[in-house]
C-alpha cells in the first residue's frame, strides 16, 4: 500500500515505514497527526483524487527538525562591480509514516517504531565532546612537562647561561674591517710623508 501525499507546496510518495524530508513543520518534536491531503492512494485498486481522495489519510510522527546542508549564494554582474555572497541552510521537518487509511477505513500500519532525534541536544553534545578532548590533551601537555625532573631542568639553564657568555665575549673582540683598513691607510701616507721630508 502507498500513497501520494501533498504537503508544502511538494508531492511525496509514502509507504509505512518510510522516513520522509518535508519542508518544515510547525509541529513539536515527537508529535503525531494526520496528513489528509492524499493525491492518490494505491494498493490493490488505485483510486486517483480529483483532487484529493475522500475519506484517505496518512498518520505521521515528526522525528527531526533540523537545517539541511548549507548552500552558497553567489551573485555577480561583470562589468559592473556588483557580487553578492550568502549562505543558506533550508529548514526540514523529517516524517516516519506510521500508517496509511484507504478511502474504506482499511489502516496499513509500520512494523517499525520510529526514532526520534534532538537535533539541538545531538548539537550540543558534540560540542561539549571536543571541549572534553581539548582539556584532556592540554593536561597530558602540562603532565608530560611536570615529568621532567628539576635537574634537567638546571642543566638546561646552565648550559643556555654558559653559551650567552661566549657568545658576549666573541661579540666583544670582533673589529670590524673598514676601521682596520683606514688605520692601515692612515699609517702609509703618515709614513710616505717622513720618507719625502
Amino acid at each position: 500500500m502507498y500513497a501520494v501525499i501533498k504537503t508544502g507546496g511538494k508531492q511525496y510518495t509514502v509507504k509505512p515505514g518510510d522516513v520522509v524530508q518535508v519542508e518544515k513543520l510547525e509541529q513539536n518534536l515527537g508529535s503525531e497527526f494526520e496528513i489528509n491531503e492524499v493525491l492518490i492512494f494505491g494498493g490493490d485498486t488505485t483510486v486517483v483524487g480529483q483532487p484529493l481522495v475522500k475519506g484517505a489519510k496518512v498518520t505521521v510522527v515528526v522525528t527531526k527538525q533540523g537545517r539541511d546542508r548549507k548552500v552558497i549564494v553567489f551573485k555577480k554582474k561583470r562589468r559592473h562591480s556588483f557580487r553578492k555572497f550568502k549562505n543558506h541552510k533550508q529548514p526540514f521537518t523529517e516524517l516516519f509514516v506510521k500508517s496509511i487509511t484507504s478511502p474504506e477505513g482499511k489502516t496499513t500500519a509500520s512494523e517499525s517504531q520510529p526514532v526520534v532525534t534532538d537535533m539541538a541536544a545531538a548539537r550540543a553534545q558534540r560540542i561539549q565532546d571536543k571541549v572534553q578532548t581539548r582539556r584532556e590533551r592540554v593536561e597530558s601537555r602540562l603532565n608530560s612537562n611536570k615529568s621532567v625532573s628539576a635537574e634537567e631542568t638546571k642543566t638546561v639553564t646552565s648550559k643556555k647561561k654558559a653559551s650567552k657568555k661566549v657568545a658576549k665575549k666573541a661579540v666583544a673582540k670582533k673589529v670590524s674591517p673598514k676601521k682596520a683598513a683606514a688605520k692601515k691607510a692612515a699609517k702609509k701616507k703618515t709614513s710616505k710623508k717622513a720618507a719625502k721630508k
